[in-house]
């Protein structure tokens, strides 16, 4: 008799996760929640159809430990056009703070992945197919603000 994974297990292993279905996609959205990176860590590449963040990405799965983060890249593939709202251009210093990633389905397999960002700012990406990867790229570190994020629910 197999047993199902438990979040425990990839405690002290790096993710590398991917989606290709929305119930997929909700899983690495709680993974990146909280993640933050500086606007200039952003990169459409147009020609390849890829669309990628670097992220600081808080460790949800580190249990009880210190707050710890980890660099990750969330990489979506099949990007056809990228729009954004409320995210100053120009200004690569600018932290941004990732809430959410969504699809919503418009002629399938097309669709909209939607990254919700704190400060009421968005990105929309029209991609032919769900492709998202999430892959962490370094050791997890203590965060520098040494704690946890909190929205006060």
């Amino acid at each position: 008799m197999s047993e199902d994974a438990r979040f425990e297990d990839g405690a002290e292993r790096p993710l590398n996760l991917g989606a290709l279905e929305a119930g997929d996609l909700k899983v690495l959205s709680a993974l990146v929640q909280d993640a933050v990176f500086p606007a200039s860590e952003m990169r459409y590449v147009k020609a390849g159809g890829r669309f990628a963040l670097l992220l600081n990405r808080f460790r949800w799965e580190g249990g009880a430990r210190a707050p710890e983060r980890v660099q990750s890249v969330l990489m979506i593939a099949n990007v056809d056009k990228v729009v954004s709202s409320g995210v100053p251009r120009g200004d690569g210093d600018t932290i941004l703070s990732l809430l959410s990633v969504e699809f919503s389905e418009t002629d399938a397999p097309s669709g909209q992945v939607t990254l919700t960002l704190a400060g009421d700012g968005a990105l929309r990406l029209d991609v032919e197919a769900l492709d998202v990867t999430l892959k962490d790229v370094t050791r997890p570190y203590l965060a520098p603000s040494k704690k946890t994020p909190d929205h006060g629910v």
